[in-house]
């Protein structure tokens, strides 16, 4: 019989060459396997068993799906989110975002492309009287968000609506709101991605034109609308897309501030309408 401290080696080296995190990935699998946390695996069950349903959750890893979509959940802003192949896995780089937004006061909250509602629904279990809407033109990244709302005790306090800003009238009805954030696709489609994300996590929220930029271009220009006086939109960016979405926010009259992630790179704007202030 084999011991989980011999698997756990030997499923490091084989995901070697697929993984840079090769035997993080291998012990969260094992300690789904066994029913546990990977600190009590790596402090209490190294010498048991191996259960039979490690086997195919090494073999998921070593196809490339990524971790959280086999574990079903991935950690965000200090909380665990459910997530599946409907939605994007949440990033810390994303928790730029989510800081920008709690420097600020808010009662009203929309976020454009919601996915999983990491972002929403993480400023509202910070902010106790805030309620919001999150947006999203795939049902089944509304599905998963609302399962996060319930999970987190927030279901009464965010509504998850089917939008696509892509679409004539898409802000109609939805009012007005003191914080819009937004981390729309904006990936260009000549990407080279990791396989991992490239085969497995969902293209609509991905990739926006050959430069990145389409869905900064639509989106943009719609916020105003929907913000209140003084409102602020706070938007996600690639490391490298500062310039161009500083320029397309300019031209529809916001005044733009950059925030940066842990790595010191470009993350996150922060728009506010000139004509508000």
């Amino acid at each position: 019989m084999v011991k989980v401290a011999d698997a756990l080696r030997e499923a490091a080296a084989e995901l070697a060459e697929t993984s840079e995190t090769a035997r993080l990935d291998a012990e969260l699998l094992m300690a789904e396997a066994l029913g546990t946390d990977r600190s009590s695996l790596l402090l209490s069950r190294m010498q048991d068993t191996v259960p039979a349903g490690f086997a195919d959750l090494l073999a998921r890893r070593s196809r490339g799906e990524p971790v959280a979509y086999i574990l079903e959940h991935q950690e965000f802003y200090g909380r665990e989110f459910l997530v599946s192949p409907e939605v994007l896995i949440p990033r810390p780089d994303s928790e730029t975002v989510v800081d920008a937004a709690l420097a600020r006061e808010f009662s009203r909250v929309l976020d454009c492309g919601t996915g999983s509602g990491a972002l929403l629904l993480s400023v509202l279990a910070e902010r106790p009287e805030a309620t919001g809407v999150g947006i999203d033109a795939s049902l089944g990244a509304l599905a998963v968000a609302a399962a996060n709302a319930a999970k987190l005790g927030l279901a009464e306090r965010a509504h998850m609506l089917s939008r696509n800003w892509r679409e004539a009238g898409w802000t109609d009805g939805l009012g007005q709101f003191d914080l819009i954030l937004a981390n729309p696709p904006y990936v260009e489609n000549s990407a080279d991605l990791a396989p991992s994300v490239a085969r497995f996590e969902p293209s609509q929220a991905l990739f926006s034109g050959d430069e990145g930029l389409d869905d900064y271009r639509i989106l943009i220009p719609g916020l105003r609308d929907l913000l209140t006086p003084g409102g602020v939109a706070i938007i996600e960016i690639g490391f490298s897309q500062q310039q161009p979405v500083t320029e397309i926010a300019e031209k529809e009259e916001f005044m733009v501030q950059l925030f940066v992630d842990l790595a010191k790179r470009p993350r996150a704007l922060q728009l506010v309408d000139k004509r508000t202030i």
